[in-house]
C-alpha cells in the first residue's frame, strides 16, 4: 500500500507477527527492537543515529531498534515516521528489515500479540474516520494519505460479494464488513497478514474471510464475486505480474473491478513500490484488458472496469 505494510513478508523466515515475545521487546533473525532504549554498558554498541522516537544500533548483522512510543501513538502512521526518520536518510534500508521493525515496533509496545494489533488497528481505524470528518494534509501521514483512498473505494463498490487483492493490513476489508449488505473476501500472500487480519476481525465481531495467495492466482471460481478491489497493489509489481493480476480480477468479478494507484515521479522503494502510474499508463492498461473502462484522478488514479 503506498502504506509500508506486511505485504511482502516472503523473505527466507517469514515474519509471524502473532509470534510470542516478551514483554516489550521484539526478536527475530535480523531485527531487535525494544521499548525505551537499554541503558549502555560497556558490552552495548553506542546508537548509529538517535531521532525523534528511535535509537538505532547494530549488533553483528542484526538491526536494534529503542523507541519512545506509547499505546496511544501506535497506529500506521508509524509508517511514516520509520520512513522519515531512518529510512529516507538511508540508515535503514529494504522492504523486508521496514517490515520486520514495523512487526517489531508494535508488538513491543503493548504486551500480548492480539492485544498490540488490536490497539494498532482500532487507533488507525477511528483516525482514518477522524480524517473523513475533518480532512487535513497528508504530509507524512499514511493515515491522512490513505483515508481519502479508502473513502472513494467505498463509494465505488456497491453491496454484494467483494474480493480485495492484496489486502496488506486489511483496513479496506474491515470497512466494508462493518457495511450491511457486504459479504467480505481478503486475499494477500502473506499468510501471517491474513492469519492477523482473521484474529482482529473475530476481536471486532465481524464475519471477513481471508485468502492467503498471489493476487496473479486466486482459488476461486471465474465470476464468484460481484466486485474485485485491487488497491495500491500494482506499484508493487512488474508490468507483467500486473496485468496478470488485473486480468484475474476480471476473471473473477461479475460486475466490477476497482483498481487504484499513486501517482509518483519515483517508486518510492521504502514501501516496495518498483514502478510509477500515471493517466496515460492507466489508460493503456485499461485498453489492453479490451473490457470497457474509466480513468479518473483523486488522490492518485482510479481504473474502473466493467466486468459484465
Amino acid at each position: 500500500m503506498s502504506v509500508p505494510s506486511l505485504r511482502s513478508a516472503i523473505a527466507a523466515r517469514r515474519i509471524d507477527p502473532l509470534a510470542p515475545c516478551p514483554s516489550g521487546a521484539y526478536a527475530d533473525h535480523l531485527v531487535r527492537v525494544i521499548r525505551d532504549s537499554p541503558r549502555l554498558d560497556d558490552a552495548t554498541p553506542r546508537p548509529i543515529v538517535r531521532t525523534e522516537h528511535f535509537s538505532l544500533r547494530r549488533r553483528g548483522r542484526r538491526v536494534e531498534l529503542g523507541h519512545s512510543l506509547c499505546p496511544g501513538q501506535l497506529d500506521n502512521d508509524l509508517a511514516g515516521l520509520l520512513a522519515e526518520e531512518l529510512f529516507a536518510p538511508g540508515w535503514l534500508s529494504g522492504s523486508d528489515i521496514f517490515e520486520r521493525v514495523f512487526t517489531g515496533v508494535v508488538r513491543s509496545c503493548v504486551d500480548g500479540a492480539l492485544p498490540a494489533w488490536t490497539t494498532f488497528y482500532d487507533n488507525t481505524l477511528a483516525r482514518i474516520r477522524e480524517y473523513w470528518r475533518a480532512p487535513k494534509p497528508a504530509g507524512h501521514s499514511s493515515i491522512a494519505g490513505f483515508a481519502p483512498v479508502y473513502r472513494r473505494t467505498l463509494d465505488l463498490v456497491a453491496p454484494g460479494t467483494v474480493l480485495d487483492m492484496g489486502a496488506c493490513f486489511g483496513f479496506l476489508p474491515l470497512l466494508l464488513a462493518e457495511r450491511e449488505g457486504y459479504a467480505v473476501i481478503a486475499s494477500d500472500l502473506s499468510r501471517g497478514t491474513m492469519r492477523l487480519l482473521a484474529a482482529v476481525a473475530g476481536a471486532r465481531g465481524l464475519a471477513l474471510d481471508t485468502l492467503a495467495c498471489d493476487a496473479a492466482q486466486v482459488p476461486r471460481p471465474d465470476r464468484s464475486v460481484d466486485t474485485v478491489t485491487v488497491i495500491h497493489v500494482l506499484e508493487h509489481l512488474d508490468p507483467g505480474h500486473g496485468d496478470t493480476v488485473v486480468r484475474e480480477a476480471l476473471r473473477l468479478a461479475r460486475q466490477r473491478v476497482v483498481v487504484a494507484v499513486p501517482y509518483e515521479d519515483e517508486p518510492t522503494a521504502a514501501y516496495g513500490h518498483v514502478r510509477c502510474f500515471d493517466p496515460a499508463g492507466l489508460t493503456a492498461l485499461g485498453r489492453r484488458t479490451g473490457h470497457r473502462f474509466c480513468v479518473t484522478s483523486h488522490h492518485g488514479g482510479w481504473l474502473v472496469l466493467d466486468a459484465s
